[in-house]
């Protein structure tokens, strides 16, 4: 199943040129949902080092486990506005080009010496980094790289050299790596793995290749799932159709362009225009005229409102329930093995998209969470207690901010009890059992096979 995002999607890259600014320096959240701060967020240009959450527990807690779920860094387009000129953008990786990282120079050469990792079916063919000096579509740029190299370096400075997760001797069954066949994806993950493992053994890389974007594996025959999304997008398209300052930027901007109206709405010119603007590189013009900050506006905040009212309507919830199910019961499985005390994968990647982390966001009820910007990480940590060792819980976490008790299944455990986590067999039985309740069902095959209520 193809799964068209919630939120249309959006891109980055890096023009070594001079270019006009278009994006303003935005130090402090505005109170109000501001379209352009926004959207700034969404870019997530490496800037300040960024605080984080994780790995925080009590001192005689043992951290065992520790799952990451990343979307993709920045990348080009994979639309293209008709009848303009494609953004300007280098995906040469120029280590003396903003924004770098120290370590882009050695990731570089060590990318270029990877033939003996063990890569699933296509993904032997993809290159390992970015090397266009006109960026493709749908490539990783720089700014991407370099987004999953800041958070392998940060994961490194907490679960190895705080936590010591992994043995220096580390082996390749203990870590688990899988990726969608995407370019991107592939090198964002290794981006991550790099500063995460510097100069790793390629030997030990056995990266696995999910060709579903939710990663449902051998699970993916689910009818309901299909026509909860179909009925979403029936949502979408109705709130779309609703909103007449959206028409009149579109039929204003296809006038510009000199195409249809239509024509221009399915090119998905967001897609392009966050390209822009997340480089700094003025929007597109023509003979007839610019495209300017406005019509950028009109377009964001409309998704804005499309993204509270998925949240109201609920249609997207059911379907996020039935399309992860697969994903997180993997999760679970995984870690109650780690937790019955077996060693292996105590590391695990999963390199996806926002189509992937939108919907585990919302089955597991983190309504707070914005629109998973570029390179988003989501964190499943297992922690045992030192005091009673049987006892093991987990930590959720969202761009490095502490999500546990935003979840469905832990909001209640968080106002009986003093512990900082969530017991893992609350998550376990959510997983198992509750997430089908709502559809009066007891399993995920016959939530899928069992028509809607």
């Amino acid at each position: 199943v193809h799964l068209i995002p919630v939120n249309p999607v959006r891109e980055d890259g890096l023009n070594p040129k001079s270019r006009k600014r278009i994006m303003p320096d935005l130090l402090t959240e505005p109170s109000a949902i501001d379209p352009v701060y926004e959207a700034h967020v969404y870019c997530n240009i490496p800037s300040i080092a960024e605080r984080s959450m994780e790995g925080h527990a009590p001192h005689y807690f043992k951290l065992v486990s520790v799952q990451v779920l990343i979307r993709h860094g920045d990348r080009y387009p994979l639309y293209a506005i008709p009848k303009t000129k494609r953004p300007d953008i280098d995906c040469m990786l120029v280590p003396s080009r903003k924004p770098s990282h120290p370590q882009l120079e050695a990731f570089i050469k060590h990318m270029s010496k990877g033939s003996a990792a063990q890569m699933d079916g296509s993904l032997s063919s993809l290159p390992h980094f970015p090397s266009h000096s006109l960026c493709e579509m749908g490539e990783l740029t720089q700014t991407g790289v370099v987004q999953h190299l800041r958070n392998g370096q940060l994961l490194r400075d907490i679960y190895i050299n705080k936590h010591k997760l992994l043995p220096g001797d580390w082996t390749a069954k203990q870590l688990y790596l899988e990726t969608t066949g995407k370019s991107r994806t592939l090198q964002s993950a290794l981006a991550l793995l790099y500063t995460f493992l510097p100069d790793f053994d390629w030997k030990k890389i056995n990266m696995r290749h999910q060709w579903s974007t939710i990663f449902c594996s051998g699970s993916c025959d689910c009818p309901m799932r299909n026509h909860y999304l179909e009925e979403e997008q029936r949502r979408q398209y109705s709130l779309r159709v609703k909103n007449n300052d959206l028409e009149r930027i579109y039929v204003d901007m296809a006038k510009i362009v000199g195409i249809p109206t239509r024509q221009l709405r399915a090119s998905n010119p967001i897609d392009s225009l966050l390209c822009y603007f997340c480089h700094n590189v003025s929007f597109p013009c023509t003979k007839a005229g610019c495209i300017g900050m406005e019509h950028f506006k009109v377009i964001k905040r409309h998704q804005l409102e499309d993204e509270r009212e998925r949240q109201e309507k609920k249609l997207y919830f059911l379907y996020a329930l039935l399309a992860t199910h697969p994903l997180l019961n993997q999760t679970v499985n995984r870690l109650q093995r780690i937790a019955e005390g077996k060693k292996e994968e105590v590391f695990v990647l999963y390199s996806a998209h926002d189509v992937t982390l939108s919907p585990v966001l919302s089955a597991l009820g983190i309504t707070e969470a914005r629109f998973p910007r570029f390179a988003a990480r989501l964190v499943f940590e297992l922690w045992q207690d030192g005091k009673r060792p049987k006892e093991h819980f987990i930590r959720i976490l969202y761009n490095g901010a502490d999500v546990t008790f935003q979840t469905s299944f832990c909001k209640d455990h968080y106002k009986r009890s003093n512990k900082p986590m969530c017991p893992l067999e609350k998550f376990v039985n959510f997983v198992k059992r509750d997430m089908f309740l709502i559809f009066n069902s007891t399993s995920y095959y016959d939530a899928c096979h069992r028509k809607a209520l």
